[in-house]
């Protein structure tokens, strides 16, 4: 039972990745076509999940936004984790002044979420899935840092990096020998919550249209497409809203089944 978040966070997390890689050889219907004779069906044999406002297939909408989906996520988490894991290592093991500096600075970068760097880059560079992942990336930073920082603080007064240190190990020996692999689960915890957060913010740029292209299906820009027949075809905005949580409840639900399984405290407290 305590596992069972784990299982059905992971799950979920499964179902988006395979409707990712399906999508990449196979839709039912081609998610660009436009038949205007067969708009607003509802789910049947041969639609099942019926069609939108311009006659196409909402299932393949849904299969190829999980594409866009975990590609924004990865890349957004990726360049979160690229940036703030070194920050953060570095405020953990660096002086104390140091450490005031970077925790002043995610401070001050809290204060831009994604959407208004989103809409500030989109202003600037235009509207692009390269501005949605940049914007997304650079508001997790201070995530990344936080949590990289509080693991590296618990490491460093560990008994064997003391030793390190006292043999001479240099602060790049200590980091990549000792310190990286220790905070790993952290890492990989925050990623997952992080990525469900991706997943939200993309789905938001999405419906404001400041991330992908008109022609490529979004989960958002579903929602967005969905809300001029919302009274007509209600399906229309449930599909895609469900996708939405669905993806986010399983990145969730993974990130707090692998702290769960992780965190030796957490197992001694139940």
């Amino acid at each position: 039972m305590r596992r069972a978040g784990l299982w059905l966070g992971a799950a979920l997390v499964g179902a988006v990745l395979a409707m990712a890689v399906v999508s990449l050889v196979w839709t039912p219907f081609d998610p660009t076509l436009v038949t205007p004779g067969q708009r607003l069906q509802g789910p049947s044999a041969q639609h099942l999940l019926g069609t939108d406002g311009m006659g196409i297939d909402v299932f393949s909408r849904i299969l190829i936004g999980a594409q866009t989906t975990i590609v924004v996520g990865v890349v957004s988490v990726g360049i979160a984790a690229l940036l703030g894991v070194p920050l953060g290592m570095l405020a953990g093991q660096g002086p104390k002044w140091l450490d005031e500096i970077v925790m002043r600075l995610t401070d001050v970068a809290y204060a831009f979420p994604a959407l208004l760097l989103a809409i500030l880059l989109a202003a600037r560079y235009g509207a692009s899935p390269v501005t949605a992942m940049t914007a997304i990336g650079l508001a997790t930073i201070p995530s990344f840092a936080r949590v990289t920082r509080a693991g590296t603080l618990q490491v460093m007064s560990s008994d064997f990096v003391l030793a390190a240190r006292s043999s001479g190990t240099r602060w790049a020996g200590v980091s990549v020998r000792h310190v990286l692999p220790n905070i790993a689960p952290l890492i990989g915890v925050q990623a997952s919550v992080t990525f469900a957060m991706a997943i939200l913010a993309e789905a938001a740029l999405s419906y404001l249209g400041l991330s992908t292209a008109a022609i490529v299906p979004t989960w958002g820009r579903m929602l967005r497409d969905a809300q001029t027949v919302m009274f007509n075809a209600p399906l229309q905005a449930v599909w895609p809203g469900l996708a939405i949580a669905a993806a986010v409840l399983g990145f969730n639900l993974l990130g707090d089944g692998l702290r769960d399984l992780l965190d030796p405290r957490l197992r001694e407290v139940r």
